[in-house]
């Protein structure tokens, strides 16, 4: 648990000196706690960058430059050994929204001046004082809809400014119960263990049933929405989503963890699937894709309540042949 503690506390150091850097002095802060050899993997179109100068020129200085007077609404913050290499690494999650104040444009996503909300959910591995690995996503389709350059069709769920943990217990600056946290991802490895190939046997419903309580709210990304109870889920993204691909590959990660009621993961990819059926607008293309995802979820009694996920939904489109980013600049052209 001091492990924890004390990995928890070098994140901290780090979140409050990216945000009061200026732009141009994001990769000094980035410097002092990270560690020379730091990886960084973030959603298309950065995906993966090596050191903090890189790190502050592709993602940290531009995104400060747009989203002014920039600020991190915090709804989950944890930490936790990996489970991928044996529990051996300890990794923080932090999950919430990076808000400022959207006056130039980011990749091509028009200013507005207003307010705006970039979801976010960032693991960092910490050894010897220093975040040595971090995996940064973040929701960058769900600010194209706030600046009015929605680039999907009608989703199956529903788009929302998410809010964080109906309980608001996701700020774990305290340690915590180790046995809840075991709780925690033994739910999660069992609902994991049903998912599988998605050939369990058993009726959806009842499958998501084994692990997940009636009420569960699913936080899904821009593009496919959010939606509330088992029932719902099944209809409005898990039933359309299995049936839209196939030749899906097992589950893969590269974090697993939980701390208390709280747990997550994220995968480089999560897993592959072919695209024989429409999905999001797009008709069947046969092709192959990668699904790079991130779940963070909250635990209610003995099943799962809440899951927030992010999925870089521009990368897989992008492998199915769809430049999103590419296709709103030309149009703004």
């Amino acid at each position: 648990m001091s492990d924890f503690q004390n990995a928890k506390a070098v994140v901290r150091a780090y979140q409050a000196a990216v945000i009061a850097a200026a732009p141009d002095a994001v990769a000094d802060a980035l410097a002092t706690h990270t560690s020379a050899d730091y990886l960084w993997r973030g959603m298309h179109p950065f995906d993966i960058c090596n050191g903090a100068a890189e790190v502050a020129e592709v993602f940290w200085t531009p995104l400060k430059t747009t989203l002014t007077s920039l600020t991190r609404r915090e709804d989950i913050f944890m930490a936790g050994r990996n489970q991928m290499d044996d529990f051996k690494s300890v990794w923080v999650v932090s999950m919430g929204h990076l808000m400022g104040l959207h006056d130039t444009p980011w990749l091509g996503i028009p200013a507005t001046r207003k307010m705006a909300f970039l979801r976010y959910a960032e693991f960092s591995r910490v050894e010897d004082g220093k975040i040595t690995e971090t995996a940064l996503f973040c929701d960058i389709p769900h600010l194209m809809v706030q600046a009015g350059v929605n680039p999907f069709p009608p989703q199956t769920a529903a788009h929302l400014v998410q809010p964080g943990p109906l309980t608001h217990a996701g700020i774990m600056d305290t340690p915590q119960d180790p046995s809840e946290g075991e709780k925690t991802l033994a739910v999660i490895n069992a609902m994991i263990n049903d998912l599988g190939t998605w050939q369990s046997g058993l009726p959806l419903v009842e499958e998501l049933a084994r692990t997940w309580n009636d009420d569960m709210i699913w936080w899904g990304p821009a593009g496919i929405g959010a939606t509330y109870t088992i029932d719902r889920y099944a209809e409005q993204h898990a039933g359309p989503f299995r049936a839209s691909f196939t030749n899906r590959t097992g589950t893969g990660h590269l974090c697993r963890l939980a701390e208390g009621e709280f747990g997550g993961f994220f995968g480089w990819p999560n897993f592959t699937a072919t695209a024989t059926g429409g999905f999001m607008g797009l008709p069947a293309t046969g092709k192959t894709g990668e699904f790079r995802v991130v779940d963070i979820y909250r635990r209610g009694g003995e099943k799962l309540s809440e899951n927030w996920i992010f999925m870089d939904l521009l990368h897989w489109l992008h492998g199915q042949g769809v430049d999103v980013l590419g296709r709103m600049n030309a149009g703004a052209r």
